[in-house]
């Protein structure tokens, strides 16, 4: 079903993939809440769809085309990866607090991992890798903003996120959109996207949430400038850019 649905059309099989993934998660958070362990039932749907995922990808020799390899591109090119560095420790700049318990922070991180490798292979690997043949700039538009419009979900699926920081994680999410399509486009992989998405969130379960709107905003706008100005230097640098689609498989 999934292979002649791919077939058909690889657009209409990226949007399978993004509304299954966003409604199931969904519908794991919402039972997780009720049984009242954060991310119980999340966990182990966040682990189906990636096995699912991956296991279609290899079964028919799509790994590399969707960038689950080894970046093509240097370090040096990619600036040695410092600005993705920098956004890592972007959970922590008020502090670090414990905010749930052990078993709580072990499944969260986990499940955090799970999303990383979903959302980069279905946003960045599907569909732009899907949208990009046709043309490249609306494919990097398009796969930017559904990836940060996609987080407006988080009003309605159960984690309790309030309007207006979950408005500023719209936008800075969406600028990390851009830079991940950018660092895919410009090294051939998804693996540093992956796991520095995987690593993003899994450390947020450690910040500190009892922000002012001000240092909301103010960490809004420093995460936005840094990854959209770390796009725009992928975009613009000089060197071949990678197409893992027209590689040799």
């Amino acid at each position: 079903m999934l292979k002649k649905l791919y077939e058909k059309s690889h657009i209409w099989f990226s949007v399978a993939w993004i509304i299954a993934y966003c409604v199931l998660m969904s519908v794991g958070d919402a039972l997780s809440e009720a049984i009242g362990i954060q991310k119980i039932i999340t966990l182990p749907i966040a682990i189906g769809l990636c096995v699912l995922l991956f296991f279609f990808l290899k079964k028919n020799g799509l790994l590399k085309e969707y960038g689950i390899c080894r970046p093509l591109a240097s370090a040096r090119a990619m600036l040695y990866y410092i600005p993705v560095l920098v956004m890592l420790t972007a959970n922590l700049w008020f502090g670090v607090t414990l905010n749930c318990g052990p078993l709580e922070t072990v499944l969260y991180i986990l499940t955090m991992f799970g999303v990383g490798f979903l959302e980069e292979v279905i946003f960045r690997g599907l569909l732009f890798g899907a949208m990009r043949k046709d043309n490249l700039m609306i494919a990097v538009v398009v796969s930017s903003i559904t990836f940060g419009m996609g987080h407006i979900i988080n009003l309605i699926n159960g984690s309790g996120a309030e309007l207006i920081p979950n408005l500023l994680q719209v936008v800075y999410a969406t600028a990390a959109g851009l830079m991940f399509v950018m660092m895919y486009y410009r090294s051939g992989s998804l693996i540093v996207c992956i796991a520095a998405h995987g690593l993003f969130n899994a450390i947020s379960v450690f910040a500190n949430e009892n922000l002012t709107l001000g240092q909301r905003v103010l960490s809004c706008i420093l995460l936005s400038v840094l990854m959209e100005g770390y796009a725009i230097y992928l975009a613009f640098a000089k060197g071949k850019k990678t197409d893992p689609q027209a590689e040799p498989q």
